[in-house]
């Protein structure tokens, strides 16, 4: 993949960074060369993005001919939305006020270039602006009302900059252009980013599970790169995004699947299926008016509370709408555990997902990936207790045993019902617990971003689950191209 310069004037750009081509942006616009290039990332350093500008049309015509561009046409309107930004001052308020009470003004300016300010006290709200707008050069304006507030964000030119800061620009785009993953002997096929928390204590997938996806996809020639939370504004560096940190809608898991979304990536788990997929009373609603086999269910308010122990009996279980892998979910066993676990679900939420209790040793859990079965596990249940993780304390878990079976082993019609069921969220990868019955299978739940540990998911199908996985990303970027709508 290329790496494309492009500025209003070559003349006048101080800047040379090795293995990147330095491009008028007329000719990039116009000429041949650059129509037709397959490949490239383009960071668009022009005067102005304004609406049909030449930066505009940059950044334009980059996503139309698959290439990469930063800032993104995304970015670019982004900008543009005063409600946006004042959305973000909000999700930024802590930085904010933090970094900017020492000022006594009730105005200041913060000058962002490639996510870095020339005040080392300032770079952390630099950072963050820039994960949030990822465009070279910003400025940022607060004010201080009731408290400080951001006024406006605007991409600046290289003309923009004073003096006195040239040298740092220059020194922070040559050290953003030489990151490590781009000085790699042979340029992959397309780059994935994989979005990890090494902090979490019930991460998706195991530090060897990810260094199998990695050796998967570099066997298809991709590239890939672990990213954190920090790296948000990195995204539109990349082809792909696999999430395999545990995901929420209120949460930056959620804003990196959009993000990658807009700037035009295969993602899993992509923002549709985080939606759906974290929150029970949507699956309820979809499982009745699909005919989804499930457990008797009803959606719980303050008014109708009374009517649970009667429809469903005891014991019964309760679900926080956004609950995940056991987190969230309590049994009541009656009427005054109940009452009280209602009470404390009803702070969180208006609405509370209870369902009769299904008595069974294990889950079964089969994973889904583009509508066919990826795999076929029995989460059996943790010792002594009712799920299949117990929680000891904060950072320790206690786990029933994996059996990982063939798909050729499973028994007749498991695979059928959850493949049906995950069809309706999408066809990215989900992870569908069933339960098993006097012969009956009961769709408990679909989850996004399913478990896959090394030895265990993968124990029967190995490489063959990894190969799946890099191959879905594959074949979707090339299906495609770039730019389009998200897939899955």
């Amino acid at each position: 993949m290329s790496d494309l310069i492009v500025v209003d004037n070559p003349k006048h750009w101080p800047l040379h960074v090795p293995g990147a081509e330095l491009v008028a942006a007329r000719d990039y616009l116009t000429r041949d060369r650059f129509v037709d290039l397959k490949r490239a990332k383009v960071f668009n350093l022009c005067r102005t993005y304004g609406y049909q500008t030449i930066g505009y049309y940059v950044s334009l015509l980059a996503a139309a001919r698959g290439h990469r561009p930063l800032p993104s046409v995304a970015t670019i309107q982004d900008l543009r939305q005063t409600p946006l930004l004042r959305i973000v001052s909000e999700d930024l308020e802590d930085v904010v006020q933090r970094t900017l009470a020492p000022i006594k003004s009730k105005r200041f300016e913060l000058s962002i270039y490639f996510g870095r300010n020339v005040a080392k006290r300032y770079d952390r709200l630099a950072k963050a602006l820039f994960n949030h707008f990822p465009a070279p050069l910003l400025r940022a304006e607060f004010i201080q009302l009731d408290q400080w507030r951001l006024q406006a964000l605007r991409p600046i030119a290289l003309t923009d900059i004073p003096e006195a800061h040239r040298d740092f620009v220059i020194e922070q785009a040559e050290s953003y252009f030489d990151r490590p993953h781009r000085s790699q002997p042979t340029r992959p096929r397309y780059e994935l980013a994989v979005l990890i928390n090494p902090d979490e204590v019930d991460s998706p997938s195991d530090e060897r599970a990810l260094a199998r996806f990695e050796r998967a996809a570099k066997r298809l020639k991709m590239a890939t790169t672990f990213v954190e939370r920090q790296d948000y504004g990195r995204i539109g560096e990349f082809d792909g995004l696999f999430i395999r940190e545990t995901t929420y809608v209120n949460h930056h898991t959620y804003r990196f699947a959009r993000r990658a979304e807009a700037e035009g990536l295969v993602v899993i788990d992509d923002s549709e299926s985080i939606i759906r997929c974290t929150n029970k009373v949507y699956q309820a609603e979809l499982f009745d008016k699909r005919d989804i086999p499930c457990p008797k269910t009803l959606v719980v308010h303050r008014d109708n509370r009374a009517e649970v122990s009667q429809a469903l009996g005891f014991p019964c279980v309760l679900k926080r709408p956004d609950s995940s892998f056991s987190a969230g979910v309590v049994k009541a066993e009656d009427e005054a555990s109940l009452a009280a676990h209602l009470d404390a679900f009803f702070d969180k939420s208006e609405l509370v997902v209870a369902q009769e209790f299904l008595r069974s040793s294990f889950d079964w859990r089969v994973g889904v990936l583009g509508r066919k079965a990826l795999f076929v596990c029995r989460y059996h249940m943790a010792r002594g207790h009712w799920q299949i993780q117990k929680a000891l304390d904060e950072k320790r878990r206690s786990y029933g045993k994996v059996d990982t079976i063939g798909l050729e082993d499973a028994p007749d019609g498991l695979l059928d019902v959850a493949v049906r069921a995950a069809g309706l969220i999408g066809d990215g990868l989900y992870g569908v617990d069933v339960k098993e019955v006097d012969g009956r299978f009961f769709v408990m739940e679909i989850n996004d971003n399913p478990n896959i540990e090394a030895g265990c998911e993968d124990a029967v199908a190995k490489d063959a689950l990894w190969d799946a996985l890099a191959g879905y990303f594959l074949t979707r970027i090339e299906q495609r191209g770039r730019g389009a709508t998200h897939v899955g």
